[in-house]
């Protein structure tokens, strides 16, 4: 054999073995199990939603064997934060800490995305939102606030977050059921924590927020809760009532979940829906929601999907009936 020959015999005999190592090797090898590296995670909201988010986080980093970083992206009614994720390669490494707000953000005409742009992984909890009065004031019920404002001849200032955020909107259907509807201002001021802080200050009338943010004002004197949203009254304030024990027709709750760039795999789906189960299973997690008045409230990516559908066709009708809903943005 010429040594011609014998180079072209040896590289051929190379190709050869290259290829019989790529047929003999295990399916999948060439590609990494996920997680193989950080997966991020939107937060679309502060306070409590960024409280929860965060040990939410942390919980998810144990099971994953990789870190859940939160990624704080607020703006526009949670708008910024979806949009940005939607933007995102459907891989797993880019998933939102969303809430009903993926519906009000959509039908105020923030953002022309809806729920069907992303794959629902897991409800993860509840919470409640609560109408709070200054710790001085007389009102001691919603009947109060009713009666004082259709005798004054001043709007009541009702603080919420954004405009068309599901406090608003929750705002607006507890005072349109008491009959009030046109007695009062709105005034949005985000969800940092701004709007107990304005109703302490004596710049707004009565406050709709989450129950977690009031929590230090209560302790002081300074607020106090007349009323929750939820269908029952929560462990952590049983001496707020409900809207409905008090006569007024109104139920609404914010979920809170997880979700993926729609077309993210199954099994990534899967993985990451059993990693957030076993954080809500946390003592620590338990702890945290049970501070902030939130409920630990685990739905599978089937049933959540079925109960975003469902929410979302009843906020359709409430922000409809109250003249809220916009043509989405294209």
């Amino acid at each position: 054999m010429t040594k011609q020959n014998e180079g072209k015999f040896l590289r051929l005999a190379a190709a050869a073995s290259a290829v019989a190592a790529l047929l003999l090797a295990p399916v999948g090898a060439a590609r990494a199990e996920f997680p193989d590296k950080p997966v991020q995670m939107t937060v679309l909201f502060g306070s409590t939603a960024k409280t929860i988010a965060q040990v939410l986080a942390d919980e998810m980093s144990k099971s994953l064997g990789k870190p859940v970083v939160p990624l704080f992206k607020p703006g526009g009614g949670g708008a910024v934060g979806y949009t940005h994720v939607a933007s995102q390669p459907a891989d797993g490494y880019n998933i939102v800490w969303n809430s009903n707000s993926i519906s009000t953000s959509h039908l105020r005409g923030n953002m022309a995305l809806t729920y069907k742009d992303f794959a629902p992984i897991a409800r993860i909890s509840v919470e409640s939102l609560v109408v709070a009065v200054k710790g001085d004031s007389p009102w001691k019920s919603l009947k109060d606030i009713a009666a004082a404002a259709k005798k004054s001849s001043k709007k009541l200032k009702v603080g919420t977050a954004a405009k068309g955020s599901f406090t608003h909107v929750t705002a607006a259907a507890i005072f349109d059921a008491l009959g009030i509807g046109d007695k009062v201002i709105y005034v949005p001021l985000g969800g940092q924590g701004k709007v107990p802080a304005e109703l302490v200050a004596g710049r707004l009338d009565v406050a709709v927020q989450f129950p977690g943010q009031f929590v230090s004002f209560v302790k002081s004197g300074d607020a106090r809760m007349v009323a929750m949203t939820a269908g029952q009254r929560l462990a952590a304030f049983p001496n707020v009532p409900t809207a409905k024990e008090q006569g007024v027709d109104v139920e609404l709750s914010m979920w809170r979940g997880l979700a993926a760039p729609k077309g993210t795999p199954t099994p990534v789906i899967m993985k990451l829906q059993d990693a957030a189960k076993k954080a809500t299973e946390s003592p620590h997690f338990k702890a945290t929601l049970a501070k902030l008045g939130a409920n630990v409230s685990f739905l599978d990516h089937d049933a959540f999907g079925m109960l975003i559908v469902k929410d979302n066709g009843r906020l359709d009708k409430i922000m409809k009936g109250l003249g809220l809903e916009k043509k989405p943005k294209s």
